[in-house]
């Protein structure tokens, strides 16, 4: 993994807004893309596949209203999001997922491509509880077919996300 340069020299991948927040944090990161398929019925495990990782260890970031807020949660792609969890971690009411439309605005990201990492206008964010059982987890890069290795404490520090049990079973 390379530190503060977000990976662009190694791999030559355009930056996103994530790798620059990344870079300007100082944070430690591998870029890695992928070929991603337009039709892919799942774009986390489809990640998951291309790079020959554990589902366990690719996280998703998917966009949530909880109590009218949106909230980005970070679960792995193995399973789903617990809204009632999600709901509680925030010691809030109510969850639903969020309108995708309102999501890309909110995050300056497409479906697919939402990292919690570097959006447009900041999130709260919340990763799931089990990303800290990995030395390092996989999350979008900014868009679909670029995904970023890091440490999980990274990615709590740089997001200032709350951790807590929201996967679903």
């Amino acid at each position: 993994m390379t530190r503060g340069d977000g990976g662009r020299r190694t791999t030559g991948s355009r930056s996103t807004p994530a790798l620059a927040a990344l870079t300007a944090a100082g944070v430690t990161f591998a870029v890695h893309p992928y070929s991603h398929e337009e039709g892919a019925p799942s774009y986390g495990l489809e990640a998951a596949a291309a790079l020959g990782v554990e589902p366990e260890r690719v996280f998703k970031t998917l966009m949530a209203s909880v109590d009218g807020t949106l909230v980005a949660a970070v679960v792995p792609v193995s399973g789903p999001l617990d809204l009632k969890a999600l709901a509680s971690a925030l010691g809030r009411r109510k969850a639903a997922m969020a309108d995708p439309d309102a999501a890309e605005r909110r995050t300056g990201y497409v479906l697919g491509g939402i990292s919690p990492v570097g959006q447009r206008q900041a999130s709260p964010v919340v990763v799931d509880r089990s990303a800290l059982d990995h030395a390092s987890v996989f999350v979008s890069g900014g868009r679909r077919g670029l995904d970023i290795e890091l440490a999980p404490a990274d990615l709590v520090a740089v997001t200032h996300a709350l951790v807590a049990p929201i996967a679903g079973p």
